[in-house]
């Protein structure tokens, strides 16, 4: 089998027609083979099914109050029941509900503030590695200063003045995340402008803009997915760890970091209402670094090993 390596380092099948349709059956062939990988995306698609058709999988509104039933514990817990399955919290909000909700807050902080972040930061990222110089040292001297700052100290102390809501918890770790992702842009753009394939197009007389868009961009996709999925996992982490401490939404929005809030006066004598969100932050996490990491071994050739 006659195989090659395009600019971007994919394997490609000389014998097959190229395309959208054939990389992703290669990509979902090298997902098979990954277990851990598998058991990544899985969760990940669980996540996000349960974003998406959260009014549809809630059996309860997570705003509204049950005294009655406050503080029932789960279905397998002696007095629980099998209405509230996962339990009731201390004003008797169905946690279930209350934890399917909060995946759209997790998800949204974390895909729009990955959003902002890398499209801001993959630009300055490829001005200042492809131009170099003088802009180069004022870029990188500003990122560098970002970077020596505790990043925790950092966004607590920006969410502290600008207040609780959505959009300022998006706003906060898109713009505070911008310094990562034009470190690795910048990286990668150095290593290939003096790269073969770009001294080609020099010597056919391609302009810079079409040597960035067309040559160094679209090897950029594989070290910026990565990276984006990683990221997007520790936003979740720091958007609980925000809500938490008041900082992150409103306490009407269920999110995981205000239940966990909620819950911690309780967390000897009734566990689960901490616990719960607790466990669907982790489940979150580890599901997203798992695919992450198979994400990293799929677009990164020097990483890649398959088997023929």
């Amino acid at each position: 089998m006659n195989t090659d390596m395009n600019s971007t380092g994919l394997v490609i099948d000389q014998e097959k027609e190229t395309g959208v349709w054939p990389f992703l059956k290669y990509l979902g062939k090298l997902l098979i083979r990954d277990r851990l990988g598998m058991v990544g995306l899985i969760m990940f698609i669980i996540v996000v099914f349960s974003a998406v058709f959260a009014p549809w999988l809630s059996p309860y509104d997570p705003l509204k109050q049950h005294l009655r039933f406050a503080k029932d514990p789960p279905a397998w817990m002696e007095g629980g029941s099998i209405d509230h399955p996962l339990g009731t919290d201390n004003l008797g909000r169905d946690i279930l509900s209350r934890i399917i909700y909060g995946t759209r807050v997790s998800l949204t902080v974390g895909f729009f503030g990955v959003l902002i972040a890398s499209s801001l930061g993959i630009f300055i990222g490829l001005i200042s590695g492809y131009v170099g110089g003088t802009a180069d040292n004022i870029i990188m001297g500003g990122v560098n200063l970002i970077l020596a700052l505790p990043y925790l100290v950092f966004v607590v102390f920006i969410a502290a003045i600008l207040g609780s809501s959505l959009i300022n918890v998006i706003l906060i770790f898109g713009l505070t995340d911008i310094p990562i992702f034009v470190r690795i842009t910048r990286g990668e753009v150095i290593k290939m402008r003096e790269s073969g394939f770009v001294e080609s197009a020099r010597s056919i007389g391609a302009s810079d803009k079409r040597i960035i868009f067309r040559h160094i961009l679209p090897n950029l996709i594989g070290p910026i997915i990565t990276i984006a999925t990683f990221e997007m996992s520790a936003m979740i982490f720091y958007e609980a760890g925000l809500g938490f401490l008041g900082l992150s939404v409103p306490p009407s929005i269920p999110s995981w970091g205000n239940m966990l809030a909620a819950g911690r006066k309780y967390l000897v004598i009734y566990p689960w209402i901490a616990t719960f969100p607790g466990l669907a932050i982790i489940f979150t996490g580890l599901g997203m670094n798992l695919l992450g990491d198979w994400l990293r071994d799929v677009l990164d050739p020097k990483m890649r090993r398959i088997k023929k």
